[in-house]
């Protein structure tokens, strides 16, 4: 896959002169095309509906559109469920999947009439205690060595999330007993996945429980959420993930599984975060600082701060530098950040036009876990998020100042300063 950007040199440097750099910026119109694609897809499931992983990009603008587009939110903590409600979902239009919950959480989950998806058979008691059961619970089902993970979230039976299978059932006849009277089913099993065949695979696979539960506790599902995980092609080489070879194929399954067995009609969710906003962002940074030593280093006046999934996961992000699209990628550089620690670095032996002080760095799909995962080690400051569509461009979160590094922090202890 070409990796392109959609806007001009100029363009930037327009939008650099009122917004300093660094900063994400993202493509409202293509976020919107894409999400009316994945709901066209699975048009043929009446009911479908993409709940949004809010932790990818928390932004309300963001969040906004996408409820104009007819998402849904998956929230998975407190902030995200009030940041939700301010956006104006409420209701099932909000999935709340958490783990290790605060009783606060569910109190609020609850309050707002969320769908309660929960992570462990124990939850249980622990949500009728503090909150109070509601009519619909959904259950998180972790299949563990029956499937294979993937590098993000790793081996299923290895992570912390989910019910075992044996937990599954006994999770459901006892939220029966205790008079919840609706019921839903989840799994999440892999992150960024390129391959459309395990989403075919983990809709069967949730397709059989539905029916093996539904025989044997004697209850109706309304939904299975399938999760999210659908990866973005991060690198130029690797392809788009076809979801319409993902639908057919869950379509068929559906048909043979689900519609023969007689447990239709059953409502299709998805929690994509990455693959709706993720290539639809981009940091944009500028060159700070040229060094040569032992290798050649490119400075940029962002850091992991602002992008920490090369630093975590020694993840790929293309690079594009502004009026040199064209030009032979003929040097070799380390592209660094200012951050105190040595993983802080956004490529490695990267190939890349000759480079100067001063030119603009375009880092690729940074749409989703971008600008969410920033931090202020180092006393680092969160850049600012812009959105852009048909060449105007508005703020839609400021950038960071030092007041607020510095705004939890108590100082009245302290003596003055001065004399």
């Amino acid at each position: 896959m070409k990796k392109t950007v959609p806007f001009t040199k100029l363009f930037i440097q327009r939008v650099i002169k009122k917004y300093q750099t660094p900063f994400h910026i993202y493509d409202e119109k293509a976020i919107r095309d894409n999400a009316q694609k994945l709901l066209g897809i699975f048009s043929w499931n009446e009911g479908f509906k993409e709940y949004f992983a809010v932790k990818a990009l928390p932004n309300p603008y963001i969040l906004k559109l996408l409820k104009e587009e007819g998402f849904g939110v998956d929230c998975s903590s407190l902030p995200e469920l009030i940041l939700a409600e301010r956006v104006g979902f409420r209701g099932e239009k909000i999935m709340f999947t958490s783990n290790d919950t605060p009783s606060e959480e569910y109190q609020k989950a609850k309050a707002l009439g969320a769908i309660i998806n929960l992570d462990d058979i124990s939850h249980i008691q622990y949500l009728e205690k503090h909150a109070g059961l509601p009519e619909l619970l959904c259950f998180r089902y972790n299949p563990g060595k029956l499937r294979a993970g993937n590098a993000i979230i790793g081996k299923p039976e290895e992570a912390k999330y989910g019910l075992t299978r044996d937990q599954l059932f006994a999770a459901y006849i006892l939220a029966k007993q205790k008079g919840v009277r609706r019921f839903g089913l989840h799994t999440m099993v892999a992150s960024n996945e390129l391959n459309p065949q395990y989403f075919i695979d983990t809709a069967v696979m949730l397709f059989d429980l539905v029916i093996e539960i539904s025989r044997e506790v004697g209850i109706r599902f309304e939904f299975i959420n399938l999760g999210g995980g659908i990866g973005i092609p991060y690198r130029p080489e690797q392809k788009v993930v076809d979801i319409r070879f993902i639908s057919r194929g869950i379509k068929k399954a559906y048909k043979e599984k689900i519609v023969k067995n007689g447990f239709d009609p059953l409502r299709l969710y998805m929690e994509n975060g990455r693959m709706i906003t993720g290539p639809h962002g981009y940091l944009v940074s500028q060159v700070l600082h040229k060094k040569d030593t032992y290798k050649e280093y490119i400075g940029l006046d962002s850091c992991m701060a602002n992008l920490m999934r090369p630093g975590m996961y020694g993840a790929y992000h293309h690079i594009t530098v502004m009026g040199k699209e064209r030009a032979p990628r003929s040097h070799t550089y380390d592209v660094t950040g200012s951050l105190c620690e040595n993983n802080d670095k956004f490529a490695i032996d990267r190939k890349l036009p000759q480079i100067g002080v001063g030119d603009i760095f375009i880092i690729h799909d940074t749409g989703a876990h971008g600008h969410a995962m920033g931090f202020n080690y180092n006393g680092k400051l969160r850049s600012a998020e812009l959105l852009f569509n048909n060449g105007a461009v508005r703020q839609i979160r400021r950038a960071e100042t030092i007041d607020d590094y510095f705004a939890t922090l108590d100082f009245s202890h302290l003596p003055r300063r001065g004399i």
